[in-house]
């Protein structure tokens, strides 16, 4: 009689049963990259990758596997890879995503390939690597911190939820540069400050607690601004996080209308 080997789930049942492997099937994937080098090349130009990624791996996963073991000069930003920093915006597919939260199955199927350029209206400094100083020029433009010449008060300054609530799309920007690279008018005219550093302008504008709200409606209020603005909707569609861009820069608008002093 063959007696069954007692487990420590079988005599206590609070003991989970180790987990059992699963075989994912793997992708094959083409992976088109518009490379370029300064010091080499005269014009980018793409490259293609044979690659092979599961499908629930992210994009990040797969130039990571490229830069480590086939290409080693590939530049691209990657920080956090969990969607926080923003530093890994690029063109996937024509789209500006984020290549850490962009699923491979998302994207592509088996035997297809997938494009991958860096964002558009900044210099390209290498590869997939842009020259991120005018957007953040724009970004500083606004003041983008609280200014309170008032003495503070001796305890909390509170904000009640319905102006918390004012702000809280605005707060959620991570400086991807996704919303503002996808712009058409910021690709013909790189003077306007562009989505981020409206929906930037947005947050302190309607913080209650910040003493600078004219200053700012000042800033957004020059023909660089807010009115270069044409609602085309890009910057939503574009953005990871899900700001609805566009409404919060008609709000900006009719602030700057209703709201100067």
């Amino acid at each position: 009689m063959t007696q069954t080997p007692v487990t420590d789930s079988a005599v206590n049942p609070q003991v989970a049963a180790a987990p059992v492997a699963v075989d994912v099937p793997m992708m094959r994937l083409h992976v088109k990259i518009l490379r370029f080098n300064p010091e080499t090349d005269k014009k980018a130009h793409w490259v293609t990758y044979d690659m092979e990624a599961q499908p629930g791996d992210r994009m990040v996963d797969v130039l990571n596997e490229i830069k480590w073991y086939k290409e080693t000069g590939l530049a691209f930003r990657r920080s956090c890879q969990h969607g926080i920093c923003g530093s890994d915006a690029m063109l996937i597919n024509g789209r500006n995503r984020l290549a850490c939260k962009t699923l491979v199955r998302d994207v592509a199927k088996d035997g297809g390939t997938v494009t991958v350029e860096p964002i558009r209206g900044l210099k390209v400094e290498k590869d997939l690597l842009v020259d991120m100083e005018p957007f953040f020029d724009a970004y500083r433009a606004i003041m983008p911190y609280f200014i309170h010449p008032t003495p503070f008060p001796a305890k909390e300054q509170y904000q009640s939820e319905a102006n918390a609530e004012k702000m809280a799309h605005s707060s959620n920007c991570i400086l991807c540069a996704c919303c503002t690279t996808s712009c058409p008018i910021f690709w013909v005219n790189g003077s306007y400050i562009g989505p981020a550093a409206l929906v930037q302008a947005h947050r302190f504008i309607f913080d209650t607690r910040d003493e600078a709200k004219q200053q700012r409606l000042g800033v957004v209020n020059q023909n660089t601004g807010v009115w270069r603005c044409r609602t085309a909707y890009n910057c939503t569609e574009a953005c990871p996080r899900g700001i609805p861009i566009t409404q919060l820069i008609e709000e900006v608008k009719r602030e700057v209308m209703f709201g100067q002093s």
